[in-house]
């Protein structure tokens, strides 16, 4: 079994992000990789030119790239990619995400009194307000500074259009899937996880924020390698 990772909204270098629990799962022997998504700017192009549809090929490419099974594991707007292009994994497993039935939005799914402060760009993305609330909305339990400072490096414009994609597919639907609630999460609300979370055939809760890769990888692989050893 192996394992691809999709990140979340506005950042880029995938790998970077995944990098602790990635070589947590390396030591029990588990193969792991992330998807780079058009949309945030990775890969040949600018961002404003792709869209969900990008988003979703990419990680259906990740997912045909190898016969092995693969454990899809995503993370806040990845969900929603992993519902468009996920149906060819073996599990799905959810961190502070969404699981968007067909024609459902993620604009819809986030939808929250106190929204991400973003700023549309001239050239049709979107980015984040970066000031010091933003460490403590999604960074506030992340105790090593050079992941903090990482994280901010790493923030990325976005393609504003994936915001109010419609999905096509529900690859949750199909897929076994398990959710895990970031219980102290200060911008996903914990209660906005839990009703996502009765989506999905399983659910853990997790003493974490928004970046639970990064606050308590351990958590995480650990979370990974049960449904390993399980067989899912």
């Amino acid at each position: 079994m192996r394992v691809i990772f999709v990140h979340g909204a506005f950042v880029r270098d995938g790998a970077w992000w995944w990098q602790p629990v990635a070589s947590l799962l390396e030591q029990s022997g588990v193969a792991s990789t992330a998807v780079a998504l058009p949309s945030c700017g990775e890969g040949s192009g600018a961002a404003g030119g792709f869209g969900l549809a990008d988003d979703a090929a990419a990680l259906r490419a990740a997912i045909a790239a190898d016969p092995e099974p693969a454990i899809v594991v995503a993370h806040s707007y990845g969900g929603i990619v992993t519902a468009e292009g996920g149906a060819g994994a073996a599990h799905l497993l959810y961190l502070s995400s969404f699981l968007p039935r067909v024609g459902e939005t993620i604009a819809e799914q986030s939808a929250s009194p106190d929204p991400v402060p973003v700023e549309p760009q001239d050239d049709g993305t979107v980015s984040v307000l970066v000031t010091d609330a933003f460490d403590r909305r999604f960074l506030h339990d992340v105790a090593d500074p050079e992941l903090v400072r990482g994280a901010r490096e790493r923030l990325a414009p976005q393609s504003g259009a994936v915001f109010g994609t419609p999905v096509t597919a529900a690859a949750w639907q199909q897929v076994p899937s398990t959710y895990l609630v970031c219980a102290e999460d200060r911008s996903t609300l914990p209660a906005l996880q839990r009703e996502q979370a009765t989506r999905a055939g399983a659910v853990v809760e997790l003493p974490t924020g928004h970046h639970p890769m990064l606050s308590r990888p351990d958590l995480v692989a650990a979370a990974v390698t049960a449904l390993r050893s399980t067989g899912h």
